[in-house]
C-alpha cells in the first residue's frame, strides 16, 4: 500500500528543517492517502518538496516524528539494525556500559524511544505509537549486538507509565516484557555499587545522565561536610563518603527513596558515614539555617520543577528559593553543586536565577565548572528537547 503523505503549509516546519525531528499539528495543511495512527507517512513542503519519512499519531500535538530524511528509504528490520547498532558503538565509544543508556529517542534518530542497561538487565520506556510497535524488534535487534560483545541480557523491564503517553492516546503500561526477574537490580558506578529498584523506583529506575557529575562532585568532598539535597537513592551522597567525606547527610522527600539509600550505604559499608533524613528539603533548609549549620559542600539535584511552558515562572522561584537558602548554609570559600533538568528551565534562565539567588544573599559565586548531561544522553543539535540538564558548581564566598 502506497504511503500517506502529509503536506505542510507554506511557511511552515522551522523545526524539521532546521535539523530538529518534530512536526507540529499546526503546521500541516493537509493529509492525502490511507493511514492510521502510528504509520509512517511521507513528509513534503507545501511545494511538494521531500523532507522524510516519520511515523504519524492524529492524537497528538506532536503529529509527525521524524525516522529518515531518506524519502526513499525503507523502514524495515536492516534500517532499525543500522540505528541500534551505531547508538551502541557510540555508548561503547564515549561512556562506561556497564550501566548506560542506550538508546535515547531523539538524539538517535529513533524519537520517543528510551532504553537504558542496567547490568545484565534492559529498562525500555516508549513514549509514541509509532515507535512503540517497533520497540519489540528494537529490543530483539539490541539483545543480538549485546550478544556479538560478549554481553547475555538477562531480562527485559518495561517503565512506559510516564503520563505524556496519554497524550499519544496510549494506555500506561509497566511489566516484565519476556521472563520474569529479580527487578533489585545490581549496578557499579564510579566504583560505587547501587540496587536499583527498575520496577518501582523512578523514571527507569536510576538517573543516569548525572554519571560523570556525581564524579566531578568528588574532588571538592574531602574530608568535607556535605549535604545532598533530593537525594533520591543517595547517588551523590555515597559519591561524595567514597571521596572521604568526614560526614554525609542526604536529604529526599520519599521515604521509599530514603530506605533504598540507606540499603545503598550498608552495600558499600558506608553507613558510618552517611546518615539519610525523609524531610521536604524547602522545610528543612530555613530550619538548618535558624540553627546555624554550616556545610563544606551543598548539592541540589532536584527533580524537574517545570514540565511545561506555562510553570515555568514558579520553577524560578522554586530554584531561586533552593539556591539562596543552599548558599547561606555553606561556610565562606565552600562549595556549591546545583542543577536543573528540566527542559524548558534554559540554559540562560537557570543561570540569572542562580545569579539573582547569590544576589538577595550577598555572595559572591566562583564557576569552577558548568557541566550538562552524561554523553550517553546526547544533546542533538537543532533538537532543543535533548538538552535538559544544566549542572553548576560554584565556589561561594562572601561579598567584600
Amino acid at each position: 500500500m502506497k504511503e500517506a503523505v502529509v503536506i505542510l503549509r507554506k511557511g511552515e516546519g522551522r523545526t524539521i528543517k532546521g535539523g530538529g525531528m518534530w512536526i507540529f499539528d499546526n503546521e500541516i495543511e493537509k493529509i492525502t492517502g490511507d493511514f492510521s495512527n502510528g504509520d509512517i507517512v511521507a513528509i513534503h513542503d507545501f511545494d511538494g518538496y521531500p523532507l522524510g519519512k516519520g511515523f504519524i499519531n492524529l492524537n497528538s500535538k506532536i503529529r509527525v516524528r521524524l525516522m529518515t530524511r531518506d524519502i526513499n528509504c525503507q523502514i524495515d528490520n536492516d534500517f532499525l539494525r543500522q540505528r541500534v547498532k551505531e547508538a551502541w558503538e557510540y555508548r561503547k565509544k564515549v561512556v562506561d556500559t556497564e550501566s548506560c543508556r542506550i538508546i535515547f529517542g531523539e538524539a538517535d534518530f529513533l524519537p520517543g524511544l528510551v532504553i537504558d542497561k542496567f547490568s545484565d538487565i534492559l529498562v525500555v520506556e516508549s513514549l509514541a505509537l509509532g515507535i512503540d510497535r517497533m520497540k519489540e524488534e528494537i529490543l530483539l535487534i539490541l539483545k543480538e549486538l549485546l550478544k556479538e560483545d560478549g554481553i547475555s541480557i538477562k531480562g527485559i523491564y518495561e517503565r512506559s507509565d510516564a503520563k505524556v503517553r496519554l497524550n499519544e492516546g496510549m494506555e500506561r503500561v509497566k511489566g516484565f516484557i519476556g521472563e520474569e526477574f529479580d527487578t533489585n537490580v545490581m549496578i557499579e558506578e564510579n566504583g560505587i555499587k547501587f540496587l536499583v529498584d527498575v520496577k518501582e523506583g523512578q523514571k527507569t529506575g536510576f538517573f543516569l545522565d548525572q554519571k560523570y557529575n556525581r564524579l566531578a562532585v568528588q574532588k571538592l568532598c574531602r574530608n568535607a561536610r556535605v549535604l545532598d539535597c533530593f537525594t533520591h537513592t543517595g547517588s551523590f551522597a555515597l559519591n561524595a563518603a567514597a571521596a572521604g567525606a568526614r560526614e554525609v547527610i542526604g536529604v529526599d522527600a520519599s521515604q521509599a527513596g530514603i530506605n533504598q539509600a540507606e540499603r545503598n550505604a550498608i552495600l558499600n559499608h558506608m553507613e558510618d558515614k552517611v546518615c539519610f533524613w525523609c524531610r521536604d528539603v524547602f522545610e528543612l533548609l530555613p530550619e538548618l539555617e535558624e540553627k546555624k549549620e554550616k556545610f563544606d559542600v551543598v548539592i541540589l539535584d532536584p527533580p524537574a520543577f517545570t514540565k511545561s511552558r506555562n510553570s515555568v515562572k514558579n520553577a524560578v522561584k522554586g530554584y531561586r528559593e533552593i539556591n539562596l537558602r543552599a548558599m547561606k548554609l555553606i561556610k565562606n570559600g565552600g562549595f556549591l553543586a546545583t542543577c536543573s533538568c528540566s527542559h524548558f528551565m534554559t540554559y540562560e534562565l537557570f543561570t540569572e536565577t542562580i545569579h539573582q539567588a547569590a544576589r538577595n544573599v550577598h555572595k559572591r559565586l566562583r564557576q569552577v565548572e558548568f557541566r550538562t548531561q552524561a554523553p550517553d544522553h546526547p544533546i542533538l543539535w537543532s533538537a532543543d528537547e535533548s538538552y535538559y540538564l544544566k549542572f553548576y558548581i560554584f565556589q561561594v564566598v562572601e561579598e567584600r
